[in-house]
C-alpha cells in the first residue's frame, strides 16, 4: 500500500505539490441517495414542498458545492472546473431520491473530491428542504463511482 498522499515524512499535513504533473482531462462521477417515506417522495415529485422545488434547489447547491471544495475540505486545490452535471432523479421502488454528480476539468489533479462534495450538497438539499415532513430520512451510499485521467489512470467502481 502507498503512504499517504496529504502527509509529509513527519506526519505533518501538506497540500500535495502538483506542479510537476501534466495536464490532462479528468473527469469524475459520485453517486448517493436520500432514502425517506413514501409520503415524502411523492410531495417531492409532485411539487408539494412548501420550500419549493425539491429536485431543482438541489441541483443548483449540487453544482455550488462542487464549486466551493476547496473551501470545504483543507488542502483540496481550488480547481477550474470546465462541466459540473447533477442529475436528481425520484426512485419509488426504494422510496429514494438518487444523486449523480459528474466534474470536469483540463488540470494537473483530479475531481473526485468535487463530484462527491457535489453528491454531499445536493443530498444536504434534500434532506434540508423536507425534514419538516420527514426527519427520518437517510442520506446513503455516497460513493466514486467513475475516474478518468491523470497518471493513476481509470478507476470504475465494482457493481
Amino acid at each position: 500500500m502507498s503512504r499517504f498522499t496529504h502527509f509529509d515524512e513527519q506526519g505533518k499535513a501538506l497540500m500535495v505539490d502538483v506542479t510537476a504533473k501534466d495536464e490532462t482531462e479528468r473527469t469524475a462521477t459520485a453517486a448517493g441517495s436520500v432514502l425517506m417515506e413514501p409520503e415524502t417522495l411523492r410531495m417531492i415529485a409532485e411539487g408539494g414542498v412548501k420550500k419549493g422545488d425539491v429536485l431543482s434547489v438541489a441541483r443548483l447547491a449540487g453544482i455550488m458545492g462542487a464549486k466551493r471544495t476547496p473551501d470545504l475540505i483543507p488542502l483540496c486545490h481550488p480547481l477550474a472546473l470546465s462541466s459540473v452535471k447533477v442529475d436528481l432523479s425520484v426512485d419509488p421502488a426504494r422510496n429514494a431520491v438518487d444523486i449523480t454528480a459528474t466534474c470536469k476539468l483540463k488540470g494537473r489533479t483530479g475531481v473526485e473530491m468535487e463530484a462527491l462534495t457535489a453528491v454531499s450538497v445536493a443530498a444536504l438539499t434534500v434532506y434540508d428542504m423536507c425534514k419538516a415532513v420527514d426527519r427520518g430520512m437517510r442520506i446513503s451510499e455516497i460513493r466514486l463511482l467513475h475516474k478518468a485521467g491523470g497518471k493513476s489512470g481509470e478507476f470504475r467502481a465494482e457493481r
